[in-house]
C-alpha cells in the first residue's frame, strides 16, 4: 500500500482514492533538523537556540551568566553589544566567554560589583550564510532595601471602629512579598473583617477588643536576594464600648464611586475593594454588559480580589463591586483597559530553497496599539544593507524570486510598540540536496489495538521532498478504512487494527534524487482484567482474597501492584500477593476499604477495585465440593492464517483445584453440531495457541476438569474462518492395479474436510509407462477417489502420482508410486514336470518356470492339482476328490504330504497370477509304495471258559497294501498285578477268529494284536480278559448278559465258612475304599502307581524272562487318584476312545451288586490300551472285583 503526504493534515479514504496518497506540498518554510549526521555535510546559517530573558534580574551576590546558544554549519562566532555599542569581552578581565557558544560569564564574586554590569546587551551569532541576534537583554540586578526608620505611635480606637495598618515597603527589584506576623513569626489570622490588601496594608473592616496587640509587624520578602526586611511593630488598643453603633458600608479602598485599570493582554487582572462597616460588609462583583469568564475567574481574600488569568481585549469593560451589610449596600465601578504588547499572529519560519526557487518570508504581529515591523537582514536595518535583487519587502512580507546560493541570510523581523517589542530570526538557506531520511531505519513502533499509530518519517531535502507511503510491497492493494498524512512526514493511523500490524515503507522524493525507510509496526492487545476483584464481606479473623486476573498481550510483561485506599499495602505479612491474587490473612476492622488492583505494561494500564467489609463471625457451613464451573468469557486473539490464541476466565472451582482444561472445536463449514477434541492444557493456564488448519470454521468450547469430574462445556466462542490455502498434502494410499486386461485403476485414499484447506478439492492424476520415454498424462478430475486409464496394454509398469488441488493452488509435488495395468490369465503351462516318491505318503514334484512374458501379470506362485485313483466300488460317483497345494513365489519344486500308501496318483501342474491359473501341464502319474498298516478295526473277547478265551476281530480300515499275518501278544496278571511271560503268536491275515487255549483258570490276561504288510507292523490294539472260576468260585458274567451265569455251580450260600469269608471280602473292601477315597481327596497315589513306569511295546520293553520273573504292573496315570476300570460293552468289543471314570465298575454303579447269598456280581472288562505293557508296565489299577477274586 502507497501513501503521499500532502502539507497540510488531510484524511484519505482507501476506498475512494487510488493506492497512492499524495501530499504536494507548498513551498515553505523548512526547519533544518539538528541531525548529527545532517550537520556533517549540511551548509546552514545561524539560528538562536538559547538566549536569557530580556528582563534580567540578577542576584548580585554571584557572578553574571547572560545566555547566548545558537547552531550551524559552519558552527557560528558570537560578539556582543552593550548599550547599543560593542563591548569587547577581551579588554575586562572579569567577562570570558563560554568555549563553543556565545554566553558570557561575568565574574564579580571575586572582585567588580553587578552595578557595574548593568545595562543592555545583544549577541549575534556569524557564519559565512548570515547573522542571527538575540534579543535586547536588560540586566539589573536585584535590589531589598532597609525599610526608612521611623517612630510609630500606638493606635487607640474604640469597639466598631474601621483601621488600617499601613505596610508602605521600600522600593526593590523586584517588589517584595509582603504578609503580617507577629514577634513569634506566626501570620496574623485574616477573615472577611480583617484582610491584607494589594498594596500590602492591613485593613480592619471594624475593630474588636481581641485585636488588641502590640506586634502587628509587616514584613518584605526579596526572593531573588532570598532576604526578609520587617517594618517596625505597630501597638494597636482596642477600648471597649458600652454599644457599637452600626453603620452601612464604605469603601476603605479605592475611592470614590468609579476609578480605572489597565491591564496587558495575557497577564492577569487583580480588582480589589475592601469595605468597613459594622456589621462586616460582604463583597460581590459583576461586570456590566457581560459575565465573567467562568473558567478564567477566580476570587481571593475572601471575595475581596477578583482575579481574571490570561486577560485579553475581551476582557475590557466595566467591573462592578458592590459591599453589603444589613444597613445597606454601596457600589464602586472599575473601567478596565487593557492594552496588548506585541504578539505573533505569523512568525517568520526558516526558509530552504534550491537554487531558482522562488519564497516568501511572513511576519505578522498584533497589539494595542498596532505594532509597527520592521526588517533587519544579519543583524543590520534592511535599509541600510546591502541589496539583493532576489528580495522584494512589501510591508511585512519578504518576496523572494529565483534565488541564488548568494541569497542566503539570516532575516529579523522586530514588532514593537509601547509596551513592547518581538524579535524573530528567520533565515533564507539556499541549498541543492537530495532528500534524506532522519528517522533511523528498521524503527519498531508497538500500539495498544483500537488506539492511533504514528509513524514518523522526517525527513529534509531541497527541492522539498514529496514523502510517498507503502505498506507491505510497493503497489500493494489498501483496503484500509482512513489514513491522517501530516506536514512533517508523519503517518497516523488513527484506530489501529491487527491488520495493522506490517513494514511500512516512507519514500521521500525530490528532483535531485529519492530517499526511502522501513519502519514496523505492531499492534498489540489491550490489557484487559478479566477477573475483577469481587466485593467481599468478611468474618472478622478470617482470610479473604481478591483475584485480579490479567488477560495481556503475551509479548508485553504486565507489573501487578495493589493498593488500599489509593494508598500502597500496609506493610503487614498478614497481606500475601501472588500472580493473581491478594490475600489477606486473620482480617480485622482496620482492613476494611477500597482494594485496587493495578495491570501496568509498557504501553497501557488498566484497574479494578473493590470493596472489602468486615463484620463479627459467624458459623461457617461446611465446603461443598464439586465439579468445576465451566468456563466463561472465551476470546480469540492473535488471528492468524494457522493459528489463533484462545483464552476464557476459569469458572469456580467449587473446593477442588482444577486440574486441566480440555478444548474442544467444531467445524461448522464441513461438520456443523460435531464437537472434536483439540488440545488439552494444565489447569494452570487460562490461555493456548491452537493449530487450525485453512478453510475451516472453527468454533471452540472449553471443559475443565477437577478430581471430582469434568465440567460442563463452555458457551461457545465465536467463529472464526481460516483463509483458504492450497493443499499441504496430496492423498494417501495412492494404487495403480487394473482390473481388466486393458486398463488401469488409479485409485488414492481422498482427503477430509480438513485436510482440502480450500473450496473446489480436485486431484490431478497424471501416469505414464515406467519403461517408455513418454511424457506424462494428466487428467484433473472430481473429489473422487479412482480414475481408470482405458486402452492400456496389458500388464505394463506405469508410475503414477496424484496431486490434490484447490481454488487458491495445489498441493506440494506428490510421492512417484509405481502400479500395473490389468493383468491377464497366464498363456503357457509350466514344462517338464518330474515326481519322484519319497515315501509312502510323501512326493517331490519338479518343474520348469514358464516365461515371465507369458504370465501377464503378477507371479503369485505355481498350483499343484492332485487326485488320487479311484477303487472299483467308487468308480461310478461323477465326482473326483481333487487336492491343491499353492507354492508361493518362484519356486520350481514342492512337497506332496499326506499321501495315501499303496495308492495310484494323477497330477498337473498350473501357473497362477493376479488374474488366475494358467493351463494345466500334462498329467503325471504316480504310485506310493506300501506302508504299515492300521490297527485292526475291532477286537472282542468272546465265550470265556476255565482255560480258553476266543478273540474275533474286523481287518484295518487302512490296510496300505497287503497285509501278510497278524501278530498276537498275550501274558497274564497276576493277584500283584504283575505282568507274567509274554507270549507271541503268529496268525494268518485271512483269520478274524482265533482261539486260546490251555490257559489258567480265573486268570486276567492283557492281549497286543496288530496287523502287518511287508513294510512293516501296523498301530496294535489291546483287550484284557478273564478266564472263569473253578467250580467253587464265581464266574465272570457274559458281557451283556447283566447276570451271573457259573459253569459249576454249587449252593454254597448256607456254608458258615462262606458267610464269614464273604464278611471278611466285604469289611476288607470297604477298608480298601476308604484308603482310596482319602488318597484321592490328598492327591496320593497308589502303591500301584509308585511302581509303573510307562506303557511301551512289550518288543521294546521285554518282561525280565531271562530269570524268571515277573515285570511289576501299575497304573500309567502317575499323577492321577485311584481310576476304575474300563467297562466293556455286552458283545467284548473294544474301542480305543471308550474308557469310564465312574465308581460304578468298582461295585458301587448299577451294574455291580450282591446277591442275596451274599456273593459278588457285576461285570468286568479292562481298559483298552494303544500299545502292550510289558515288564514295569500295565494298562491300569486293578478293581475291587479283581482283588476279590484274588482272594478267592
Amino acid at each position: 500500500m502507497q501513501l503521499k503526504i500532502m502539507p497540510k493534515k488531510k484524511r484519505l479514504s482507501a476506498g475512494r482514492v487510488p493506492l497512492i496518497l499524495f501530499l504536494c506540498q507548498m513551498i515553505s518554510a523548512l526547519e533544518v533538523p539538528l541531525d548529527p549526521k545532517l550537520l556533517e555535510d549540511l551548509v546552514q546559517p545561524p539560528t538562536i537556540t538559547q538566549q536569557s530573558p530580556k528582563d534580567y534580574i540578577i542576584d548580585p551576590r554571584e557572578n553574571i551568566v547572560i545566555q547566548c546558544e545558537a547552531k550551524g554549519k559552519p558552527p557560528p562566532s558570537f560578539s556582543w553589544t552593550r548599550n547599543g555599542t560593542h563591548f569587547d569581552i577581551d579588554k575586562d578581565p572579569l567577562v570570558t566567554m563560554k568555549p563553543g557558544s556565545g554566553t558570557l560569564i561575568i565574574n564579580i564574586m571575586s572582585e567588580g560589583k553587578a552595578e557595574t554590569y548593568e545595562g543592555v546587551y545583544q549577541c549575534t551569532a556569524r557564519n559565512e550564510r548570515g547573522a542571527a541576534i538575540s534579543n535586547n537583554i536588560v540586566v539589573r540586578p536585584s535590589r531589598s532595601p532597609l525599610w526608612t526608620k521611623e517612630k510609630l505611635e500606638p493606635i487607640t480606637l474604640r469597639n466598631g471602629q474601621s483601621l488600617v495598618l499601613p505596610c508602605r515597603p521600600p522600593v526593590g527589584l523586584p517588589p517584595p512579598i509582603i504578609f503580617w506576623m507577629d514577634n513569634s513569626f506566626q501570620r496574623l489570622p485574616q477573615s472577611e473583617r480583617v484582610s491584607q490588601g494589594l498594596n500590602g496594608d492591613l485593613y480592619f473592616s471594624n475593630v474588636l477588643p481581641e485585636d488588641t496587640r502590640e506586634d502587628y509587624i509587616c514584613y518584605a520578602r526579596f526572593n531573588h536576594t532570598q532576604t526578609i526586611q520587617q517594618k517596625q511593630p505597630i501597638s494597636v488598643k482596642v477600648i471597649s464600648a458600652k454599644s457599637s453603633r452600626e453603620r452601612p458600608p464604605t469603601f476603605l479602598t479605592p475611592e470614590g464611586n468609579a476609578s480605572n485599570k489597565e491591564e496587558l493582554r495575557g497577564n492577569v487582572l487583580s480588582l480589589e475593594c475592601i469595605a468597613e462597616g459594622l456589621p462586616t460588609p460582604i463583597i460581590y462583583w459583576i461586570k456590566e454588559d457581560g459575565i465573567l469568564p467562568i473558567n478564567r475567574t477566580f476570587y481571593k481574600n475572601f471575595k475581596k480580589t477578583l482575579q481574571i488569568i490570561h486577560v485579553s481585549e475581551a476582557d475590557s469593560g466595566n467591573y462592578q463591586c458592590i459591599a453589603k451589610n444589613a444597613l445597606g449596600a454601596i457600589h464602586h465601578t472599575i473601567s478596565v483597559t487593557v492594552k496588548a504588547a506585541p504578539y505573533w499572529i505569523m512568525a517568520p519560519q526558516n526558509l530552504v530553497l534550491s537554487p531558482g526557487e522562488d519564497g516568501t518570508l511572513i511576519c505578522r504581529a498584533n497589539g494595542k496599539p498596532k505594532p509597527r515591523i520592521s526588517w533587519l537582514t544579519n543583524g543590520v536595518p534592511v535599509e541600510i544593507a546591502p541589496d539583493d535583487p532576489s528580495r522584494k519587502i512589501d510591508g511585512d512580507t519578504i518576496i523572494f524570486s529565483n534565488v541564488q546560493e548568494r541569497s542566503s541570510a539570516v532575516y529579523q523581523c522586530n514588532a514593537s510598540n509601547e509596551y513592547g517589542y518581538l524579535l524573530a530570526n528567520a533565515f533564507v538557506n539556499v541549498l541543492a540536496e537530495q532528500p534524506r531520511i532522519l528517522t533511523p531505519t528498521n524503527t519498531l513502533y508497538q500500539v495498544i489495538a483500537n488506539r492511533p499509530a504514528l509513524l514518523d518519517c522526517a525527513f529534509f531535502g531541497s527541492p522539498l521532498p514529496t514523502i510517498e507511503w507503502f505498506k507491505g510491497a510497493k503497489g500493494s492493494a489498501l483496503h484500509e478504512d482512513i489514513y491522517v498524512l501530516h506536514e512533517n512526514g508523519t503517518l497516523e493511523i488513527p484506530v489501529a487494527q491487527k491488520d495493522s500490524t506490517g513494514t511500512y515503507t516512507c519514500v521521500a522524493r525530490n528532483k535531485l534524487g529519492m530517499a526511502k525507510n522501513e519502519v514496523h509496526l505492531e499492534i498489540k492487545d489491550p490489557t484487559r482484567i478479566i477477573k475483577q476483584p469481587e466485593y467481599a464481606v468478611v468474618q472478622r479473623g478470617s482470610t479473604v482474597s481478591f483475584e485480579c486476573k490479567v488477560k495481556h498481550d503475551h509479548t508485553l510483561i504486565p507489573t501487578v501492584i495493589w493498593l488500599k485506599d489509593n494508598s500502597e499495602l500496609p506493610s503487614d505479612e498478614r497481606f500475601t500477593v501472588d500472580k493473581d491474587h491478594l490475600v489477606i490473612a486473620d482480617v480485622s476492622d482496620d482492613d476494611s476499604g477500597t482494594y485496587t488492583c493495578m495491570a501496568n505494561t509498557t504501553l497501557d494500564n488498566v484497574s479494578a477495585s473493590a470493596v472489602l467489609s468486615v463484620v463479627a463471625p459467624t458459623p461457617t457451613p461446611a465446603p461443598v465440593y464439586d465439579v468445576p464451573n465451566p468456563p466463561f468469557d472465551l476470546e480469540l486473539t492473535n488471528p492468524l492464517d494457522k493459528s489463533v490464541q484462545l483464552s476464557w476466565t476459569p469458572g469456580d472451582d467449587n473446593n477442588s483445584p482444577i486440574t486441566k482444561f480440555i478444548i474442544e472445536y467444531e467445524d461448522t463449514m464441513h461438520e456443523a453440531g460435531l464437537w472434536h477434541h483439540h488440545t488439552e492444557v494444565s489447569g494452570t493456564q487460562t490461555t493456548a495457541q491452537l493449530k487450525l488448519s485453512p478453510y475451516v470454521n472453527y468454533s471452540f468450547r472449553v471443559m475443565a476438569e477437577n478430581s471430582i469430574g469434568r465440567s460442563l462445556p463452555s458457551e461457545a466462542s465465536e467463529q472464526y474462518l481460516t483463509k483458504a490455502a492450497e493443499p499441504d498434502k496430496n492423498p494417501m494410499a495412492v494404487e495403480g492395479l487394473g482390473s481388466e486386461p486393458d486398463n488401469l485403476v488409479i485409485t488414492w485414499k481422498p482427503l477430509n474436510g480438513f485436510e482440502s484447506n480450500g473450496p473446489g478439492l480436485q486431484y490431478k492424476v497424471s501416469w505414464r509407462q515406467k519403461d517408455g520415454d513418454d511424457e506424462w498424462t494428466s487428467v484433473v478430475v472430481a473429489n473422487v477417489s479412482k480414475y481408470i486409464v482405458s486402452g492400456t496394454p496389458t500388464f505394463v509398469p506405469y508410475l503414477i502420482k496424484v496431486q490434490a488441488l484447490n481454488d487458491v493452488g495445489f498441493a506440494p509435488e506428490p510421492a512417484i508410486v509405481m502400479g500395473h495395468s490389468g493383468e491377464d490369465l497366464p498363456m503357457v503351462a509350466p514344462g517338464n514336470v518330474r515326481v519322484t516318491v519319497v515315501n509312502s505318503t510323501l512326493a517331490e514334484v519338479h518343474w520348469d518356470p514358464v516365461p515371465l512374458k507369458s504370465i501377464r501379470g503378477h507371479l503369485q506362485g505355481y498350483r499343484i492339482y492332485y487326485w488320487k485313483a479311484q477303487s472299483p466300488s467308487k468308480r461310478n460317483r461323477r465326482h473326483i476328490e481333487k487336492k491343491i497345494l499353492t507354492f508361493q513365489g518362484s519356486k520350481t519344486h514342492g512337497m506332496l504330504p499326506g499321501l495315501e500308501p499303496f495308492s495310484h496318483y494323477t497330477l498337473n501342474v498350473r501357473v497362477v497370477n493376479g488374474k488366475g491359473e494358467g493351463p494345466a501341464s500334462a498329467d503325471q502319474v504316480f504310485n506310493t509304495p506300501e506302508g504299515v498298516p492300521s490297527a485292526p478295526s475291532s477286537l472282542k473277547i468272546v465265550n470265556p471258559t476255565l482255560d480258553s478265551l476266543t478273540l474275533e476281530w474286523d481287518p484295518p480300515s487302512h490296510p496300505n497294501g497287503i497285509l501278510t499275518e497278524y501278530t498276537l501278544k498275550y501274558q497274564p496278571i497276576n493277584s500283584t498285578h504283575e505282568l507274567g511271560p509274554l507270549v507271541d503268536l503268529k496268525i494268518p491275515a485271512n483269520k478274524t477268529r482265533w482261539t486260546l487255549k490251555n490257559l489258567n483258570f480265573s486268570t486276567r490276561y492283557k492281549f497286543y494284536f496288530y496287523a502287518q504288510t511287508s513294510a512293516g507292523s501296523g498301530s496294535q490294539i489291546t483287550e484284557e480278559a478273564v478266564t472263569t472260576m473253578d467250580e467253587a468260585g464265581i464266574p465272570p458274567p457274559d458281557v451283556g448278559a447283566g447276570k451271573a451265569m457259573a459253569s459249576r455251580q454249587v449252593d454254597i450260600a448256607t456254608q458258615g465258612w462262606f458267610i464269614g469269608l464273604m464278611c471278611a471280602v466285604a469289611l476288607l473292601i470297604l477298608i480298601l475304599l476308604i484308603v482310596c477315597f482319602i488318597r484321592r481327596n490328598k492327591g496320593g497315589k497308589y502303591p500301584v502307581k509308585e511302581k509303573e513306569d510307562a506303557r511301551a511295546d512289550p518288543e521294546i520293553q521285554p518282561m525280565k524272562e531271562d530269570d524268571g520273573t515277573f515285570g511289576e504292573y501299575s497304573d500309567a496315570e502317575d499323577h492321577k487318584p485311584l481310576k476304575k476300570g474300563s467297562r466293556t460293552p455286552s458283545d467284548r468289543t473294544v474301542k480305543k476312545e471308550d474308557s469310564d471314570d465312574s465308581l460304578v465298575d468298582y461295585g458301587e454303579g448299577v451294574n455291580g451288586q450282591f446277591n442275596e447269598d451274599g456273593s459278588f456280581i457285576g461285570q468286568y472288562s479292562g481298559k483298552k490300551e494303544k500299545e502292550p505293557a510289558e515288564g514295569n508296565e500295565s494298562s491300569e489299577a486293578p478293581s475291587p472285583v479283581n482283588a476279590m477274586n484274588s482272594f478267592v
